[in-house]
């Protein structure tokens, strides 16, 4: 008997790897075959779960339903218009700036590892930066020339992908729209389709891991943007807006977003002032311990419940099948699964005892 049970459970683990690598495979093909209309449906899913938390605070001042999405989709609309008058110029004109001066940065940052290099040498120190450091600041010197360089011919494709992305923005709010009137009697058609036992507990830890991941990380990315913005102003930081938004929206990446937008930021300090770069990096690490240590246990709390381990490999899962957006909703999808099974296996021994 224990002979019998060894043998399924090899044959189940033996199997089940080689599917898990055929279905991921398979969901790839099938994301990057239709990945604009899925970038677009889903896009517009998670703006309309996102904004249909006010639409239910204008429903509790007895507005219908269609008065309250109405109402919050001109607020969110006239907010993006604000912020593409004001701040996206100041944005772009700063990445403008930052790729005309990183050559200039790369010069300097020679020089001062040649002076580093010299102290080394009086102190009988083995170190040699010179050849490697030239290499990398020449790779990247060529690598912003060409981009500088191909900006103007590329002046009608630009065109191209901008009135392609107001087209798909524009779909993106239209579904949103009709998501947020008609989209839980969709949902409900298509829980429909599964077993009731499987609906219930399905639907709710969607809910929760979505509801609590997303509403989490976008609370947690303006917190840093917000609290780093006046600090790197208080610096003297260069780019100081730029900067704090490239470490805001790293955090949207779970895990190891931080620590790649922190240390992007720091790099790029790092190439004009050593000391400027130690204050930026020290900053942005208490900043980031903060948010970690004392709002992210509020805000997400244990509501995943993911080992460490599994959420590298959702991150890593979600990025080969589809990119950043699969990057994004890797953790909470994977929640999702995780509670959905924890709750039929609490429901399977409820009833078997």
């Amino acid at each position: 008997m224990r002979r019998s049970a060894l043998v399924q459970n090899l044959l189940f683990y033996g199997l089940s790897g080689p599917i898990i690598a055929l279905n991921v495979w398979i969901l790839s093909l099938i994301f990057r075959y239709f990945q604009n209309p899925i970038t677009i449906l889903s896009s517009a899913a998670l703006i309309a779960f996102l904004l249909n938390y006010p639409v239910k605070f204008f429903e509790t001042a007895r507005l219908s339903r269609t008065q309250a999405v109405i109402i919050v989709l001109l607020v969110t609309l006239t907010l993006f218009v604000v912020l593409g008058v004001t701040l996206v110029p100041i944005l772009i004109d700063q990445t403008t700036q930052l790729l005309n001066k990183i050559p200039n940065w790369l010069s300097e940052s020679q020089a001062n590892l040649q002076r580093f290099e010299n102290i080394a040498r009086q102190r009988r120190l083995p170190l040699d930066f010179t050849v490697v450091g030239k290499q990398v600041n020449d790779n990247i010197e060529l690598y912003i020339k060409n981009l500088l360089q191909q900006l103007p011919s590329n002046a009608v494709g630009l065109a191209s992908s901008l009135l392609s992305g107001i087209l798909n923005f524009i779909l993106v709010i239209v579904l949103a729209f009709y998501m947020l009137l008609y989209g839980k009697q969709v949902w409900s058609g298509l829980t429909h389709l599964l077993p009731s036992h499987v609906r219930l507990p399905l639907t709710n830890s969607l809910r929760l891991n979505f509801h609590y991941f997303f509403l989490s990380q976008i609370l947690l990315a303006l917190f840093m943007t917000g609290c780093l913005t006046p600090i790197f102003l208080v610096l003297q930081v260069p780019f100081a807006l730029l900067f704090a938004i490239i470490i805001g929206i790293s955090q949207l990446i779970p895990l190891i977003g931080a620590t790649l937008g922190i240390g992007l930021v720091t790099l790029l300090v790092l190439l004009q002032n050593l000391w400027l770069a130690v204050k930026v990096a020290s900053a942005a690490i208490i900043m980031q311990q903060i948010k970690d240590n004392l709002l992210a246990p509020k805000l997400l709390g244990d509501f995943i419940g993911l080992n460490p381990i599994w959420i590298f490999v959702a991150i890593l899962m979600g990025f080969e099948i589809a990119g950043l957006l699969g990057t994004l909703v890797a953790i909470p999808i994977a929640g999702t699964i995780k509670g959905t099974y924890d709750a039929l296996k609490v429901s399977k021994e409820i009833s078997q005892s």
